[in-house]
């Protein structure tokens, strides 16, 4: 069982997810992501002290323990505990105040970053003490570690945990930390943003588990992002397949890796809302519901480029001269059209891009189009359904389209618009792929 930041950002929360425990009959690993707002604070901090702005790394360090001060004292009560959970904020802030005087590094930034995660959890370990709960802290950096790609290291993964829970096996209750983990050389690293829905289902994939649940402040997979369309409706059951795709291309209610671990050893992933336990929410499964479309989600900061190259038509070799750029400077590719005379990429960051152009520009032309937006329509076989397409484009006759990808994945067809269009996009797809104004 996973709990995001919003689910554990308050006292009241963390006391809604014992409650939520209590009622398990199986053994239970709770993931915790850090308090909802911490891990911000800790990227602002780090960025502060690499800048040499000390003072205002020291005001914002000092602003987050008033924070924790004041969770602890809501949350904890009996003296005992009230003490270790004191104890507990003054050791990590004074790690955060001791770096102030460290000359910063990216092993730093990693530690600084893990902070959230070891505060959220040592501090549920104390409260479920308090209450009497019987549990093991299971602290993930003795067991979660990733290799030289930054990819986490599931056999590894699998024999340490199992040693650990073989030795407790009169615990039925077990808590640790989402995100955070160690690389090749021993340091604490975490896997990137999002990384707590990816460390569950890495501890599903490696006990086995019989369901990996991802409880968050919304009920479920939704089929539309109900931040910009007003009616939208929680989908009750998708593949894995279809739910990667949405992950991928902008449904932030799950990180987009998470998907894979799960997929691989088969193990059910359940979306659910803290806040709407008693809500259905999303199951996630080898087969899916049924054939049609699921739902809609939108992929923003996308950056088109197009090469165009008369020289193309008879050039043996020219799409992996390209591909072999990309793969340089590893940054993935998100969709991909061709002509006889061009190719037209996306990507999703800026970063290494002027070094990207200019090596592209070897090949012919280069266009760059910025601030644009991936829109992906995805649903169980959706590129064999019939009118599928004529009801998809009929919804949006009057929207600018620059790309189109159809055909490379039976479940999605992707679409890449101006980011101006997004909302207009979104609002028009639900009312003519679902009927929903």
């Amino acid at each position: 069982m996973k709990f995001g930041g919003t689910s554990v950002g308050k006292p009241e929360r963390m006391q809604q997810i014992v409650s939520l425990v209590s009622k398990e009959t199986e053994p239970v690993i709770v993931v915790l992501s850090a308090l909802s707002g911490t891990t911000n604070a800790l990227v602002e901090i780090g960025n502060h002290i690499a800048n040499g702005d000390r003072g205002t790394a020291k005001q914002t360090i000092d602003k987050l323990e008033k924070h924790y001060q004041d969770f602890i004292n809501e949350l904890v009560k009996q003296p005992a505990t009230s003490e270790k959970a004191k104890a507990i904020v003054a050791e990590h802030f004074e790690f955060l105040n001791i770096i102030l005087k460290i000359s910063f590094s990216e092993a730093l930034s990693k530690d600084i970053l893990a902070q959230g995660e070891l505060l959220s959890t040592k501090i549920f370990s104390v409260y479920l003490e308090e209450l009497g709960i019987n549990h093991l802290f299971l602290p993930a950096l003795e067991f979660m570690t990733i290799d030289h790609y930054d990819e986490p290291q599931i056999g590894s993964i699998k024999v340490k945990l199992s040693q650990i829970l073989n030795q407790h096996k009169d615990k039925k209750l077990f808590v640790t930390q989402g995100y955070i983990c160690r690389n090749p050389r021993g340091e604490v690293d975490n896997l990137k943003r999002g990384g707590s829905d990816y460390t569950a289902s890495l501890i599903g994939a490696a006990i086995n588990a019989s369901v990996c649940e991802i409880w968050t402040d919304i009920d479920g997979m939704h089929n539309n992002d109900p931040r910009i369309v007003k009616n939208t409706v929680p989908v009750e059951q998708m593949s894995f397949d279809e739910a990667a795709e949405l992950a991928y291309f902008g449904a932030k209610i799950l990180h987009p890796a998470s998907i894979w671990p799960a997929q691989q050893y088969n193990i059910p992933v359940k979306l659910l809302n803290t806040m709407q336990p008693e809500a259905k929410g999303t199951t996630i499964a080898e087969k899916a519901a049924g054939v049609g479309v699921k739902a809609v989600a939108a992929k923003d900061n996308i950056i088109a480029i197009r090469i165009k190259s008369s020289r193309m038509l008879l050039a043996y070799g020219f799409l992996r001269k390209i591909f072999e750029v990309f793969e340089k400077y590893r940054t993935p590719i998100d969709m991909v059209t061709t002509s006889e005379v061009a190719v037209s990429i996306t990507i999703d960051t800026d970063h290494n891009l002027k070094e990207i152009i200019k090596e592209l520009e070897a090949f012919g032309t280069v266009e760059i189009d910025k601030n644009q937006t991936i829109i992906s329509v995805v649903g169980n076989e959706i590129s064999q359904t019939e009118l599928m397409v004529k009801k998809l484009f009929g919804s949006i006759l009057n929207i600018p389209i620059r790309m189109v990808s159809y055909g490379g994945s039976p479940h999605n067809i992707s679409l890449l618009v101006p980011a101006e269009y997004k909302n207009q996009i979104l609002q028009q797809l639900n009312k003519g792929m679902f009927g929903l104004e």
